[in-house]
């Protein structure tokens, strides 16, 4: 920066400002200064910046999930959520570092101004854990259980309520829930559909897959099926989750939507093109994105924040 304060003929101070584009430098000074700049090959040292400010203008995100060959990192969640999140952080001039909980996040992971966490992990522990970091956080989820950590995410009480009424107003009656209520998502979207069922004397079977995999659904739903081989209605947690019931009714030669529905979750690509196209509760994952930018932000600049839920509503299709 001296170099370039002598070859312009201003001082240190000038230089400073003219790279940081403060107005106090005229436009055709700063212009001046930093066609030198580019002459000398000087580039402005954001890791000094940083350390003078006492901020890495980097927010971590952590993605809480095992990928897998049919639960991919690529697949609507989480790479809606991705997309939000870093369009926004991204315009107000922050990195993001991307990392997961498979393996100890890197060292610089918690020298992140805050941390975005996309899922809650079963009983919650992702949670737990990103909360022990004692910095500020944003997480996609439920605030059923955790009222004193800011969450966004769908509303999934409403959502669960939603598939209900589809099924009950299908004529359907055996009816079966498919998913883990040890998250707290779920938890919700199965308090919904459990009270709207129980408003008309009606109830479900749960179906407890421990995961958000076609595989997984297809093997449960033909555990099921050895027991309750007249089930006429399921609601999975999940369009992967969806589309693996499908397949195993396919397998035991019930045909679907014909003997039996089928409401998945979550309004993916995957399941519209499915045959038949999949009913699915839609939430609305890159506005999630935004807002949990948006939350952390405000966090790092020492405002109040409040948890928020956005509307879901259903999608008729061919199931």
């Amino acid at each position: 920066m001296a170099d370039i304060a002598r070859i312009a003929g201003v001082s240190a101070i000038t230089v400073s400002r003219a790279l940081a584009d403060s107005p106090l430098v005229t436009a055709e000074t700063a212009a001046r200064i930093r066609q030198v700049a580019i002459d000398q090959g000087y580039t402005y040292n954001v890791t000094a910046r940083n350390l003078r400010m006492r901020s890495s203008r980097t927010v971590t995100v952590i993605v809480e999930m095992q990928p897998s060959s049919d639960r991919r990192m690529s697949d609507p969640y989480p790479l809606d959520l991705l997309g939000g999140i870093s369009q926004e952080l991204t315009s107000a001039g922050y990195s993001v570092l991307l990392t997961t909980l498979q393996n100890d996040p890197l060292p610089n992971a918690r020298a992140a101004d805050a941390v975005i966490l996309l899922g809650q992990g079963a009983h919650e522990d992702a949670v737990d854990t990103i909360g022990g970091w004692h910095m500020p956080m944003a997480v996609w989820g439920s605030s059923d259980r955790h009222r004193n950590v800011v969450t966004v995410g769908s509303d999934n009480f409403h959502g669960g309520c939603l598939a209900a009424e589809r099924l009950l107003a299908l004529g359907r009656q055996r009816l079966v829930f498919l998913g883990d209520p040890a998250h707290a998502e779920v938890a919700s979207r199965l308090a919904g559909f459990s009270q709207t069922l129980a408003r008309h004397q009606a109830h479900a079977l749960t179906a407890n897959a421990e995961g958000f995999t076609i595989a997984l659904g297809k093997s449960t739903i033909l555990a099921l099926l050895e027991r309750h081989p007249d089930i006429d209605g399921i609601f999975a947690v999940s369009d992967l989750l969806a589309i693996g019931a499908m397949q195993a009714l396919g397998e035991r030669g019930r045909r679907v939507p014909e003997e039996v529905s089928v409401i998945g979750y979550d309004n993916t690509p995957l399941g519209a093109s499915y045959q038949p196209p999949l009913t699915t509760v839609h939430q609305n994952l890159y506005e999630g994105g935004l807002l949990l930018a948006r939350k952390v932000l405000a966090m790092i600049a020492g405002e109040d924040v409040a948890s928020e839920q956005l509307p879901t509503h259903l999608v008729v299709r061919g199931t």
